[in-house]
């Protein structure tokens, strides 16, 4: 990774995990990156646990994540409150005016 990619915030890592959501609220786009090795916590039931709590830039509305993840850190399930889920592309995709 050279100095440029620093600067403009890109990044070689490819462990991150991306989650991308619309406030059910105002519509805003939200992405939030997780570092599955850092950010997840030990579930009681076994695997692991992430409880994120986001908020967009237009209403400022909280919107809370948990994601349940296997032991080896792969996406078992994920609920979400005041939002959706939504897909990468879905969040790069310019809204009609």
């Amino acid at each position: 990774m050279g100095i440029f990619d620093r600067l403009l915030g890109r990044s070689a890592d490819t462990s991150a995990l991306w989650i991308y959501v619309r406030c059910s609220r105002c519509g805003a786009k939200v992405r939030v990156r997780i570092n599955p090795i850092n950010d997840l916590s030990i579930a009681d039931d076994g695997g692991y646990i992430l409880r994120k709590e986001m908020m967009d830039d237009k209403c400022f509305q909280l919107m809370r994540a948990e994601l349940r993840f296997d032991d080896k850190r792969r996406v078992l399930s994920r609920e979400i409150e005041g939002g959706e889920f939504i897909t990468e592309e879905e969040y790069h995709a310019t809204e009609p005016t």
